[in-house]
């Protein structure tokens, strides 16, 4: 799959949603979405219960003390999602926001159920950054995560799991729902160190050999530091706003850890501000590079041009057609018998005076100096 340019993007985006004048809590599912796939973790301390039930077999929340999480992968079934909803008690316009996939991270409260929105970072086919919604349904024994297709960054929560005996095994699904959203979190910090990498190789491309591909790559970058700061920006708020506000699905001991959440959002907004301000610089740099070197391209075109403006004087004086037989002052150098080396000789000593006296101003191009090779020590 080929990465649409933006204005077809969000063209697409404007046609996905539901019509106009549909009533609210319409669930509508995208004609190209994939068909939802169940993935099912019952656990308490001492157990631990695996499952993957079919899409017509929604499993119900655990009577006793354990933790139901379950995960849809695909959104391609509005019956499938409306089951889903029935049986944990969502409500419908949560989950027209889960079949919608062009939300921003918020959190919304709804009765007995909290609804998050998060936004994993995803490669593309063409090599370029997107984001994937994951809809969050944080209930008193539940945790529910809608993702638009399979394959996500959360295997390390799932290993978290199944270790054994840990902080995710005693706790209730608010931390689970905090490990699910810090496992997003963390995803975005390999991204990030991986632009800190190609921005260095990009700035000595750019002060050193520039060309089309250069600003192409820079444009690139930038485009996928947006895609992160949009998808940040807003989660930043949200976790802000969740571990500040009174929510009773959320225990006090579960409140530092959504906090640390927030933090962790606050840093990726710094490195990603960085590195914007970072890509923007080598986009000036860029430019100044290419400006100086047809500076240079140009001057010393003006230089050829200026030696060779006496030079074709000469030359073209001699080429014209008149007959010394008829006049003594009609050009007698052309009788002469070393006129021709004469002349020659004047103007590679006037060319040579040219090119000596622009040397002295300085107007000549420098070569740039040799890069001193590093030596190793031990």
């Amino acid at each position: 799959m080929t990465r649409l340019p933006l204005r077809l993007r969000a063209r697409v985006r404007r046609l996905t949603r539901p019509p106009r004048g549909s009533p609210p809590g319409l669930i509508q599912a995208q004609p190209d979405a994939p068909r939802p796939s169940l993935r099912v973790m019952r656990f308490s301390e001492q157990s631990l219960e695996e499952s993957r039930p079919a899409s017509t077999d929604v499993p119900t929340p655990a009577p006793d003390a354990s933790v139901t999480w379950l995960n849809v992968d695909g959104l391609g079934d509005a019956a499938v999602i409306q089951r889903i909803g029935e049986t944990y008690g969502l409500h419908p316009l949560a989950l027209e926001d889960t079949v919608n996939v062009h939300q921003r991270p918020k959190v919304e409260e709804y009765t007995e159920v909290l609804y998050l929105v998060v936004r994993m970072p995803r490669e593309s086919a063409g090599g370029a950054l997107d984001t994937e919604q994951l809809s969050i349904f944080l209930g008193r024994s539940f945790v529910l995560t809608f993702q638009e297709r399979e394959g996500d960054c959360l295997d390390p929560v799932r290993e978290r799991i199944r270790r054994g005996r840990n902080r995710v095994r005693r706790s209730g699904p608010d931390f689970l729902a905090y490990a699910v959203i810090d496992s997003v979190l963390d995803a975005y910090f390999p991204l990030l160190e991986s632009f800190d990498d190609h921005l260095e190789r990009l700035a000595e491309e750019a002060a050193t050999r520039p060309s089309e591909q250069t600003i192409v790559r820079l444009q690139q970058v930038k485009h996928d530091l947006l895609t992160i700061r949009r998808a940040v920006w807003p989660l930043r708020d949200a976790l802000t706003q969740l571990y500040r506000g009174e929510h009773v699905l959320i225990c006090a001991e579960t409140r530092p850890f959504i906090r640390d959440a927030a933090d962790h959002a606050f840093q990726i907004m710094d490195l990603v501000e960085t590195q914007r301000e970072i890509a923007s610089s080598l986009v000036d740099l860029y430019l100044s590079t290419v400006n100086v070197r047809m500076s240079e391209a140009m001057r010393l075109l003006t230089i050829i041009a200026t030696i060779f403006i006496p030079l074709t004087f000469i030359a073209g004086i001699y080429g014209m057609n008149f007959d010394p037989d008829a006049s003594p002052w009609n050009m007698p150098e052309l009788r002469w018998a070393f006129g021709y080396p004469t002349i020659m000789l004047a103007m590679a000593a006037m060319a040579l005076a040219m090119v000596i006296w622009f040397a002295r101003m300085g107007w000549l191009p420098k070569r740039p100096p040799k890069r001193r090779r590093e030596r190793n020590f031990p």
